[in-house]
């Protein structure tokens, strides 16, 4: 197939690294390794799809991937901010630049003749009109890809496109259920986020790196704003009394910020994660079901992982086999305390875990079921 991706792209500096370490006889990747689509694409080109990109927040007249920055979330008002409410409250189809971006889609889709459109979710730019233009001119199906609730992040020019989605891929149960309410035909919950071995692994830490960023238990993750990550800054409070150190590329609550060690993304965050004794991942509250990027991720390099007591958590591991499960804040207190002391049983649950995302849940196997899914 010809897979055309109409994403966002996150994190460009990493992306232009990427594209600086690629041999010459190899093809630059269209993600950087931080974004989970770049391991999408790597799985989609070892089964021989071709793939191309269309980046659409790249502003539409002399616009190149240098020009973004990376988008780092606090709740102070900041002239950003203020911009971006303006627009936003600007109907989509009076926006000059959104209407050119649109027009873009259309030439590059005309020039690459995709035969799947793999929207990625936190769509705000692309009009369900000019989805259904390509549909019908090009004959291609189009597959929507979000890890996020439509209740809660959607916009609606990706709501009023929902009866267009040929296929939508959840990593949430709950929010499949979302869109079939939205009208979407076929919903499938895989989840989307999954492992690639080649990548998602222990790396090598030197003393220095080991000093840095050992503590008892680590949190890598986004906790602003408060109304959408509740639970997490709950957890984390509760574990003030441990070793506890945090990373995150926004901002973080005011409570937290003594246990902030800085940023933490790619190829680091894996060493990061890697040098903990335990890795906290709550999922927000938005995922009442569960299946974020971290549960696959943080089993993969081999580090005990103690998560929110979910439904999908537990269709995906087993609790006390290869992951730990807590269902209130005392329990997760006791849990920590108890598992912290007991290095066989720690050591035995992180090793299941790994053995088990490398056997269950890489993006290779995740492919073939989207294949699959498509009715290919």
């Amino acid at each position: 197939m010809r897979i055309l991706f109409v994403a966002s792209l996150h994190h460009p500096k990493e992306l232009q690294t990427a594209w600086e370490q690629t041999p010459p006889n190899e093809v630059k990747p269209l993600f950087p390794p931080s974004m989970g689509q770049h391991h999408w694409e790597q799985a989609l080109r070892q089964r021989g799809h071709e793939l191309s990109v269309f980046y659409r927040n790249l502003p539409a007249w002399g616009g190149d991937i240098a020009q973004l920055s990376e988008q780092t979330y606090t709740q102070r008002i900041t002239p950003q901010r203020a911009y971006l409410a303006l627009m936003n409250r600007m109907p989509p189809r009076y926006n000059l630049d959104k209407r050119a971006r649109n027009q873009r889609l259309i030439e590059h889709a005309r020039k690459f003749k995709p035969n799947v459109l793999w929207v990625v979710g936190d769509n705000t730019v692309i009009f369900s009109e000019t989805l259904a233009h390509l549909k019908h001119t090009l004959g291609c199906k189009i597959v929507y890809a979000s890890g996020t609730s439509p209740i809660v992040f959607s916009h609606p020019i990706e709501r009023e496109a929902a009866r267009l989605y040929d296929l939508v891929l959840v990593n949430d149960f709950y929010h499949g259920v979302q869109w079939e309410e939205l009208g979407a035909p076929h919903v499938v919950t895989l989840p989307i986020a999954a492992i690639d071995p080649a990548f998602h692994h222990p790396y090598p830490v030197t003393e220095a790196e080991r000093k840095l960023y050992a503590c008892d238990i680590a949190f890598v993750g986004t906790l602003l704003p408060t109304n959408l990550y509740s639970r997490r800054i709950q957890a984390l409070e509760a574990l003030r009394e441990f070793d506890l150190g945090i990373w995150s590329v926004h901002a973080v609550p005011d409570s937290l910020k003594p246990y902030v060690r800085g940023r933490a993304l790619g190829a680091e965050m894996l060493k990061i994660m890697s040098c903990a004794k335990v890795v906290i991942n709550v999922h927000g509250d938005f995922m009442r079901y569960g299946g974020n990027m971290r549960l696959f991720e943080v089993a993969s390099l081999g580090v005990c992982q103690i998560a929110d007591d979910l439904a999908g958590v537990r269709r995906w591991f087993t609790p006390d086999e290869n992951i730990l499960v807590y269902a209130s804040v005392d329990d997760l207190k006791a849990q920590v305390r108890a598992v912290l002391a007991d290095d066989s049983r720690r050591m035995q649950i992180a090793q299941n875990g790994q053995q088990h995302v490398y056997a269950h849940h890489t993006y290779a196997q995740r492919a073939r079921a989207f294949e699959e899914a498509l009715g290919l």
